[in-house]
């Protein structure tokens, strides 16, 4: 076992609750928004995932690390969590492919976490309580301190950060001489959203998030993609207006997680910080179209309010709902081309019960 995990460390929550445990990773402190996820497998996906940025993720399995790490894995180029809270943090891993051990791994990253926390009080206490500011610390146990580190940190609501994890320069992926050309905007696009597109002979080109919709047209897509990404989708005005240019056009238009809920601020439905969020690989769903259900993969801390869609039923129709909450899962236009979902078809990690929404967009851009 490494030094670091051998150290002590701590987990002071907003409201004053402390967990303590070990050292994983980086010694160091870190800070952001408590959540967790309940998914078994799937936690290096998990890690890289952009949609995370800026929250410290408490993991439900007991052991993370146990299958090692392999590069060709990551959704995007880093780990993107700002912590890891954990059970077990298993450096000694079982897959004979797996390129890292998840200490080196972290180091690597310059990644703080902390093991040895008693995780299930820790994902009851916040589900109680809702989602909250947290740090982590296996540089010092000063409670006082720690505090005064926590209170300079801003809350997750009224936070842009989908600029931040965005691509600096658009690139583009797959055969020039594709059937499709698809325009994403990345707010933190998942690499495995742009493998679903090129498998379904899709020639993608990827735009940073603050890109105009005079660019975007200028390359002449067949269609539009929104992708996830963090933070608040209220604090994006940009992006907000964006959509409204891309509708006006009537063009296919897919959105997935935070493409989702700007699709629905660009149609005036306002959204609203969850209680907790959803955040698992398990979620049913409901496709109030065909009647079918879908087990989905979820990353999502806000939502879309459905109060506002009951109002608006003349331009927007719920296509998707959530079996545990009634949480609006997915949406489409009245009369065009654009429809969004709030949980992940492409998973990465979970199940593919839901990558026929690929194959729907391609529908649409067939005409």
């Amino acid at each position: 076992m490494s030094k670091a995990q051998r150290t002590p460390a701590l987990l002071l929550l907003e409201d004053g609750t402390v967990f303590h445990g070990k050292a994983a990773g980086k010694i160091g402190t870190t800070t952001g928004e408590v959540c967790f996820n309940t998914g078994m497998t799937g936690y290096q996906e998990i890690f890289t995932d952009p949609s995370y940025y800026g929250q410290l993720l408490v993991t439900t399995n007991a052991h993370i690390g146990n299958y090692g790490i392999k590069d060709t894995e990551a959704e995007s180029k880093d780990i993107k969590i700002a912590g890891l809270i954990c059970k077990n943090f298993t450096n000694e891993y079982s897959r004979p492919l797996a390129d890292n051990a998840i200490q080196d791994y972290f180091e690597r990253e310059n990644m703080v976490a902390i093991s040895d926390v008693d995780t299930r009080a820790l994902v009851r206490h916040i589900r109680n309580k809702g989602a909250m500011n947290a740090i982590i610390s296996s540089e010092t146990t000063d409670i006082d301190q720690l505090k005064r580190q926590l209170a300079e940190v801003p809350p997750m609501e009224g936070l842009e950060l989908a600029s931040t994890v965005s691509t600096e320069q658009a690139y583009a992926l797959g055969d020039p001489h594709a059937s499709h050309r698809v325009a994403v905007l990345d707010f933190g696009t998942k690499q495995n959203i742009l493998r679903c597109f090129t498998a379904r002979d899709c020639y993608v080109k990827v735009f940073p998030a603050r890109t105009d919709f005079e660019e975007l047209k200028a390359w002449n897509p067949d269609g539009y993609f929104l992708s996830n990404g963090p933070g608040d989708p209220a604090s994006m005005d940009y992006a907000v207006e964006t959509v409204k240019e891309i509708l006006k056009e009537n063009k296919p238009l897919f959105g997935i997680c935070l493409g989702h809920q700007l699709l629905a601020l660009a149609m005036d439905i306002p959204t609203y910080k969850m209680h907790n969020g959803h955040r698992g690989i398990n979620h049913p769903v409901k496709n109030l179209i065909t009647g079918k259900c879908e087990i989905t993969s979820q990353n999502h801390g806000f939502g879309v309010s459905p109060d506002a869609i009951d109002k608006n039923l003349a331009k927007v129709e719920i296509t998707h709902k959530n079996l545990n909450d009634n949480t609006i899962e997915g949406i489409r236009a009245k009369g065009g081309k654009a429809f969004s979902v709030q949980y992940h078809p492409e998973a990465a990690p979970g199940p593919h019960d839901s990558r026929y929404l690929f194959d729907d967009f391609v529908e649409l851009m067939n005409g």
